[in-house]
Protein backbone atom coordinates (compact mmCIF):
# COMPACT_ATOMS: atom_id res chain seq x y z
CA UNK A 1 0.00 0.00 0.00
CA UNK A 2 0.98 3.76 -0.55
CA UNK A 3 1.80 5.85 2.60
CA UNK A 4 -1.04 7.61 3.57
CA UNK A 5 -2.86 10.88 2.51
CA UNK A 6 -5.25 11.46 5.15
CA UNK A 7 -4.70 15.31 5.28
CA UNK A 8 -7.84 15.89 7.44
CA UNK A 9 -7.85 19.85 5.64
CA UNK A 10 -8.29 18.09 2.05
CA UNK A 11 -11.34 16.40 0.81
CA UNK A 12 -9.37 15.19 -2.09
CA UNK A 13 -6.14 13.66 0.19
CA UNK A 14 -8.95 11.46 2.10
CA UNK A 15 -10.78 10.27 -1.28
CA UNK A 16 -7.57 9.26 -2.76
CA UNK A 17 -6.71 7.20 0.94
CA UNK A 18 -9.67 4.93 0.65
CA UNK A 19 -10.03 4.78 -3.47
CA UNK A 20 -6.27 5.56 -4.75
CA UNK A 21 -4.65 2.64 -5.46
CA UNK A 22 -5.10 0.35 -8.82
CA UNK A 23 -8.31 -2.14 -7.28
CA UNK A 24 -10.91 -0.36 -5.84
CA UNK A 25 -12.20 1.97 -8.17
CA UNK A 26 -12.62 -1.97 -10.47
CA UNK A 27 -14.21 -3.00 -7.21
CA UNK A 28 -16.77 -0.27 -7.37
CA UNK A 29 -17.56 0.08 -10.72
CA UNK A 30 -18.10 -3.63 -10.87
CA UNK A 31 -20.11 -3.37 -7.74
CA UNK A 32 -22.19 -0.81 -8.95
CA UNK A 33 -22.58 -2.70 -12.21
CA UNK A 34 -24.50 -5.37 -9.65
CA UNK A 35 -21.20 -7.76 -8.47
CA UNK A 36 -21.92 -8.69 -4.98
CA UNK A 37 -20.11 -11.82 -3.97
CA UNK A 38 -16.39 -12.47 -3.04
CA UNK A 39 -15.89 -14.81 -6.18
CA UNK A 40 -17.81 -12.88 -8.77
CA UNK A 41 -15.15 -9.66 -7.84
CA UNK A 42 -12.22 -11.91 -8.01
CA UNK A 43 -13.58 -13.84 -11.45
CA UNK A 44 -14.04 -10.01 -12.99
CA UNK A 45 -10.68 -8.49 -11.91
CA UNK A 46 -8.70 -11.25 -11.75
CA UNK A 47 -7.48 -9.73 -8.69
CA UNK A 48 -5.59 -11.78 -5.92
CA UNK A 49 -7.73 -13.65 -3.07
CA UNK A 50 -5.54 -11.79 -0.67
CA UNK A 51 -5.60 -8.17 -2.28
CA UNK A 52 -9.59 -8.64 -2.58
CA UNK A 53 -9.91 -9.26 0.87
CA UNK A 54 -8.17 -6.26 1.94
CA UNK A 55 -9.65 -3.75 -0.34
CA UNK A 56 -12.89 -5.51 0.51
CA UNK A 57 -12.27 -5.11 4.57
CA UNK A 58 -11.47 -1.48 3.62
CA UNK A 59 -14.49 -0.62 2.18
CA UNK A 60 -16.63 -2.25 5.01
CA UNK A 61 -14.97 -0.45 7.58
CA UNK A 62 -15.30 2.78 5.63
CA UNK A 63 -19.14 2.41 5.09
CA UNK A 64 -19.09 1.81 1.77
CA UNK A 65 -20.22 -1.27 1.72
CA UNK A 66 -21.68 -3.64 3.69
CA UNK A 67 -21.40 -7.25 4.64
CA UNK A 68 -24.64 -9.56 4.46
CA UNK A 69 -25.41 -13.21 4.75
CA UNK A 70 -26.82 -14.98 2.08
CA UNK A 71 -26.03 -18.38 2.91
CA UNK A 72 -25.93 -19.87 6.27
CA UNK A 73 -24.01 -23.83 5.77
CA UNK A 74 -21.18 -22.98 5.23
CA UNK A 75 -21.60 -19.69 6.03
CA UNK A 76 -21.32 -17.03 3.23
CA UNK A 77 -21.54 -13.18 2.76
CA UNK A 78 -22.22 -11.35 -0.05
CA UNK A 79 -20.82 -7.06 -0.48
CA UNK A 80 -23.49 -4.65 -0.47
CA UNK A 81 -23.28 -1.01 -1.64
CA UNK A 82 -24.21 1.64 1.00
CA UNK A 83 -25.49 4.74 0.25
CA UNK A 84 -22.03 6.49 0.37
CA UNK A 85 -21.01 3.62 -1.78
CA UNK A 86 -23.52 3.97 -4.83
CA UNK A 87 -22.95 7.74 -4.57
CA UNK A 88 -19.17 6.94 -6.25
CA UNK A 89 -20.91 6.25 -9.16
CA UNK A 90 -20.54 10.09 -10.18
CA UNK A 91 -17.00 10.03 -9.77
CA UNK A 92 -16.47 6.39 -12.27
CA UNK A 93 -19.05 8.30 -14.51
CA UNK A 94 -16.51 11.46 -14.38
CA UNK A 95 -13.56 9.13 -15.18
CA UNK A 96 -15.19 6.98 -18.10
CA UNK A 97 -15.98 10.38 -19.67
CA UNK A 98 -12.52 11.81 -19.30
CA UNK A 99 -11.57 8.72 -20.62
CA UNK A 100 -13.42 8.56 -23.69
CA UNK A 101 -12.52 12.10 -24.26
CA UNK A 102 -8.96 12.15 -23.61
CA UNK A 103 -7.37 8.37 -23.90
CA UNK A 104 -9.78 6.32 -25.52
CA UNK A 105 -7.52 5.47 -28.86
CA UNK A 106 -10.47 3.40 -30.88
CA UNK A 107 -11.27 0.69 -28.13
CA UNK A 108 -14.59 1.64 -27.27
CA UNK A 109 -15.83 0.89 -23.69
CA UNK A 110 -18.15 -2.35 -24.36
CA UNK A 111 -20.20 -1.02 -21.94
CA UNK A 112 -22.67 1.75 -22.62
CA UNK A 113 -24.59 4.03 -20.19
CA UNK A 114 -28.32 4.92 -20.70
CA UNK A 115 -30.99 6.90 -18.59
CA UNK A 116 -33.70 4.80 -18.01
CA UNK A 117 -36.17 7.42 -17.78
CA UNK A 118 -35.44 8.93 -21.45
CA UNK A 119 -33.50 5.70 -22.77
CA UNK A 120 -30.54 8.08 -24.16
CA UNK A 121 -26.73 7.20 -23.70
CA UNK A 122 -25.90 9.39 -20.56
CA UNK A 123 -23.31 12.01 -21.09
CA UNK A 124 -21.88 13.65 -17.34
CA UNK A 125 -22.09 16.97 -16.67
CA UNK A 126 -21.31 19.21 -14.18
CA UNK A 127 -23.66 21.78 -13.39
CA UNK A 128 -24.16 24.15 -10.25
CA UNK A 129 -26.85 22.76 -7.99
CA UNK A 130 -28.00 26.23 -7.20
CA UNK A 131 -28.82 27.77 -10.77
CA UNK A 132 -28.53 24.51 -12.89
CA UNK A 133 -25.71 26.31 -14.91
CA UNK A 134 -23.17 24.12 -16.90
CA UNK A 135 -19.91 24.58 -14.78
CA UNK A 136 -16.07 24.41 -16.64
CA UNK A 137 -13.19 25.10 -14.96
CA UNK A 138 -13.05 29.01 -15.81
CA UNK A 139 -16.01 29.33 -14.26
CA UNK A 140 -15.08 28.26 -10.51
CA UNK A 141 -12.72 30.26 -7.89
CA UNK A 142 -11.26 28.22 -5.60
CA UNK A 143 -11.60 29.20 -1.53
CA UNK A 144 -9.20 26.52 0.14
CA UNK A 145 -7.64 26.38 3.35
CA UNK A 146 -3.92 26.72 3.04
CA UNK A 147 -3.28 23.05 4.50
CA UNK A 148 -5.09 21.31 1.30
CA UNK A 149 -2.96 23.90 -1.17
CA UNK A 150 0.09 22.60 0.43
CA UNK A 151 1.72 19.29 -1.35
Amino acid sequence: MKSTFSDPACSVARTVELFGDSWTPLIMRDAIMGARRFDEFQKSLGIARNVLSTRLTRLVERGVMTKRLYQEHPPRREYILTDKGRDFFSVLIAMREWEARWLDEGSADSVTLHHSSCRHELTARTICGSCGADIALDDIEFHAEPACREG
